[in-house]
């Protein structure tokens, strides 16, 4: 059966009114299911539920953080997982959303690389998950104006229903996001970049998860890397930026005594050199088996005012829920103090 979330709000069914209350359900109210749909003729509800489906998930798990974020583990109904996480901030809210079950990029550090690759997320899944933690929080999803799809998967890597999502969290009739207020975070595929940029009615932000700016340490920590040069990522990242006029943010995970020289730092400020950009420095989030520690505090403060000198725009991104086992690089299908559930965990 069809469900209804894969489907662009152009393209749903009913027509006039009648379509513009189904919207407002689905978007405004985080409705569960039609039966919900209370201001519906209750024929219009059977004939809905008769041709699609409106939750995607099987179960919904959830895993709180002493820092008020909060880790959500789905199960799909074909028993795979992946997980999203809702981080509270003063002035607004943000959910981390995945687009694959588990990864394949591999990246070393990272606990959802070493699951593996389970399958791509449909545009309903990857919407599905803004829906349903709009509801664990007892919020409208409207409410959520921040999102990077940063969680499980790399997005560029299933790129059609990636962009279908996101044109779906666009749309003023659904979930309204700002496209100044939605990230995609990638490990750095040139052509998925490129392609990105020519997504002119979509003006989303560009993260790229460098981790190094050196071959051989990056290809240490991204096994997958050897498939993409840094030259040939920084020249798409500038030809994104030539053709969209919009800053590069570039992701960097500091790992002791592996990526936090300040040789390093300096090479790295080279290669940004006359680029518009931003980097986040990302303290390393442990996870039990990963062979990473994080890089002292000092050290970090030293790699961080190295590049300050060196004209780069900098900051220090500090994770939320971590504890939970929720922060960047700990996604992993997981609660505190268990092991991994799995890519399939109910068999």
């Amino acid at each position: 059966m069809l469900s209804l979330l894969d489907l662009h709000p152009d393209a749903y069914p009913l027509e006039g009114y009648r379509k513009r209350q189904l919207l407002q359900w689905v978007f405004e109210h985080g409705a569960a299911s039609f039966a919900d749909m209370t201001n519906l003729p209750a024929k219009v509800r059977a004939e809905l539920s008769a041709s699609y489906t409106l939750d995607p998930f099987l179960s919904i798990e959830t895993v709180p953080s002493s820092d008020g974020s909060v880790k959500y583990l789905f199960t799909l109904p074909d028993l795979k997982q992946m997980e999203a996480v809702y981080m509270p901030y003063e002035d607004r809210r943000t959910i981390c959303v995945s687009t694959m079950v588990g990864c394949p990029a591999k990246c070393a550090f990272c606990a959802t690389g070493a699951l593996g690759f389970g399958r791509n997320l449909t545009p309903g899944e990857i919407v599905g998950q803004v829906l349903a933690v709009a509801r664990g929080q007892g919020i409208s999803p409207r409410e959520i104006r921040n999102l990077v799809f940063m969680g499980m998967g790399e997005p560029l890597l299933n790129y059609e229903h990636v962009m279908t999502s996101a044109r779906i969290m666009l749309h003023e009739h659904a979930l309204g996001m700002s496209k100044r207020r939605v990230t995609l975070s990638t490990v750095g595929l040139p052509r998925g970049i490129r392609k990105l940029a020519a997504e002119d009615d979509l003006g989303i932000k560009l993260a790229i998860s460098l981790h190094a700016p050196d071959e051989e340490t990056r290809q240490r920590i991204i096994p997958t890397a050897h498939a993409n040069t840094i030259a040939e990522i920084m020249a798409s990242a500038r030809e994104y930026q030539a053709f969209t006029g919009r800053r590069v943010t570039f992701e960097y995970a500091m790992l002791r005594g592996v990526n936090d020289h300040l040789w390093q730092a300096d090479l790295l400020a080279d290669l940004l050199r006359g680029l518009v950009s931003h980097v986040n420095l990302i303290p390393m989030n442990p996870w039990d088996g990963s062979g990473f520690e994080e890089t002292p505090e000092a050290d970090l403060q030293a790699f961080y005012d190295r590049l300050e000198a060196r004209g780069v725009e900098v900051s220090v991104r500090r994770s939320r829920g971590r504890d939970a086992g929720a922060a960047c690089g700990q996604l992993a299908l997981k609660k505190p103090g268990a092991a991994p559930a799995g890519l399939i965990s109910l068999q």
